[in-house]
């Protein structure tokens, strides 16, 4: 039986805000949107070419995100972590991810591994990574870090990692690898913890993710 108008309506609608929702993600991302910018909604459904009913959903959505917020007397606006906040975020993950990493060692199949090396090998062919320019990492499964945190099995760790926070540092990691010699520094920091899962060495892989972000932290500290 086929979709009646009405679900055939509402399928449109919910495509129409998946497409927005992904395209306002990716400029908040990149930066395109920077931190702190006010967003009107009729300005942005203009920008986007989409009504304001799948707008308002693709909103909603980044809001859960905690990528945007709503101030009040303000409106809508890209959410924006205060230096000091965005160090304090990138410590407590230091210790955690290199746990994750640890643990990932211990308990990622090699399936698994042979997936994170073909995934690093699609980041080597971005143009940006290649001019050494920026690292740009698409969310979930397309985000090395993401893989390392569910490859640990450690489901606390992972709601730990993966919760209100991760978008948001997604948002900075990529915005501060744009620093001269970065992105090509993290994708080789990237290769050894790798070898380390690879070989099983835990504490190896552990030490090598916390010095990892430890780096990404001080770069942080150098431009704030």
């Amino acid at each position: 039986m086929s979709d009646s108008p009405l679900d055939t309506s509402m399928q449109d609608s919910r495509t129409l805000a998946d497409r927005v929702f992904a395209r306002l993600q990716d400029d908040i991302v990149l930066g395109v949107l920077p931190p702190g910018t006010k967003l009107g909604e009729t300005e942005l459904a203009s920008r986007y070419g989409v009504s304001r009913g799948p707008l308002r959903e693709a909103i909603r959505r980044l809001e859960s995100r905690k990528l945007l917020e709503r101030v009040p007397h303000v409106g809508t606006r890209v959410a924006s972590l205060k230096a000091a906040d965005l160090i304090e975020i990138y410590r407590v993950r230091e210790a955690l991810e290199g746990m994750a990493a640890r643990l990932a060692a211990e308990n990622m199949t090699a399936q698994e591994v042979a997936g994170l090396r073909e995934l690093l090998a699609q980041h080597e062919q971005q143009q940006d990574l290649k001019e050494d320019t920026a690292y740009f990492q698409r969310e979930g499964d397309l985000d090395f870090h993401y893989r390392i945190i569910q490859g640990s099995h450690n489901q606390t760790l992972i709601d730990l990692l993966i919760g209100e926070i991760y978008h948001l540092v997604r948002m900075y990691r990529y915005q501060f690898s744009m620093t001269a010699s970065r992105p090509q520094k993290a994708l080789g920091e990237h290769r050894r913890i790798i070898e380390a899962i690879e070989t099983r060495d835990g504490e190896m892989a552990e030490l090598l993710m916390r010095r990892h972000i430890s780096r990404a932290r001080e770069n942080i500290e150098s431009q704030t």
